[in-house]
């Protein structure tokens, strides 16, 4: 019986998924070693925003993707300062 605090195995599975692929996603990009600072940055801020997103939204895929779109747009605006 589900109730409001449990849930579903299928669901928890979804979950866990969707946060393992986002890391993955995000680790990969940064071990990039032609990139510039700034596409570092947008990647880092894109797995970050999309883990965010997934964990705030229940594992939702548009949690997820707008999530890592906010993310990937702060991240490129970051600099460094000289």
């Amino acid at each position: 019986m589900n109730t409001p605090h449990t849930i579903a195995p299928r669901q928890r599975r979804s979950h866990k998924f969707q946060v393992v692929a986002a890391l993955a996603l995000s680790l990969g990009l940064v071990a990039c070693a032609g990139m510039s600072e700034q596409d570092k940055n947008t990647a880092i801020g894109a797995g970050v925003g999309a883990v965010s997103g997934s964990v705030l939204t229940g594992g939702g895929t548009l949690g997820t993707l707008g999530g890592a779109a906010i993310g990937g747009v702060i991240g490129s605006q970051i600099e460094e300062k000289k």
